[in-house]
């Protein structure tokens, strides 16, 4: 890999073609490339998220710190898997995704609902930089969702196990929104529909 990225330009692009992992040049307007892109700003969220958890973590006293590093080691975990799906659409005879991730997600769903009031309001994506910041990342896995769903009705073959942990990523997202909305005893914030009445 090493020899492979020795060289960052190629000029090979300047086409606005690409080349896929088998050789093949296609084009930078593809479907698949905009997918492909749409989990690298997924994943470029979650690596700006972990940045904010790291300086909010380190602008607190000790004594009220919240315990971002269980936060910090999922989210890296999560990188990587992107990284694995992104290698799925680049190469898809590959299988990066594995049933063992989207139970790993529902299982932290399920534990931290445990400890969340029952959730009787819509949320708005807003609080605190790290909660606004969870919710973006959210709302790019659903576009990246939506672009795995086009790509695999355009080629099908986009694993359903990727389908499973890109559906079930943005609801982990959602929920951990609703878990660090309550660090440093923070409060979501709730939709108020009267105040437009």
């Amino acid at each position: 890999m090493g020899n492979r990225l020795s060289k960052i330009y190629t000029r090979t692009g300047d086409d606005g073609t690409t080349g896929m992992a088998d050789g093949s040049r296609v084009s930078k307007a593809d479907l698949r490339f905009d997918a492909m892109g749409k989990i690298d700003l997924l994943n470029s969220q979650i690596g700006l998220l972990r940045g904010y958890l790291t300086q909010d973590s380190q602008s607190q006293p000790n004594h009220v710190q919240p315990n971002h590093a269980q936060f910090d080691a999922k989210l890296s975990r999560l990188q990587h898997q992107l990284f694995n799906l992104g290698g799925e659409l680049a190469m898809p005879e590959y299988r990066g995704i594995l049933a063992e991730y989207v139970t790993e997600l529902e299982n932290q769903i399920d534990e931290w609902n445990t400890h969340l009031p029952p959730l009787k309001d819509f949320i708005l994506p807003a609080g605190t930089m790290v909660t606004s910041q969870v919710h973006i990342a959210r709302c790019y896995c659903r576009d990246a969702e939506r672009l795995l769903v086009a790509l695999n009705s355009r080629d099908d073959n986009v694993s359903p196990l990727s389908l499973q942990f890109i559906n079930r990523l943005s609801d982990w997202l959602f929920v951990l929104a609703r878990v660090v909305a309550r660090l440093d005893a923070g409060q979501e914030v709730l939709w108020d529909k009267t105040t437009l009445s």
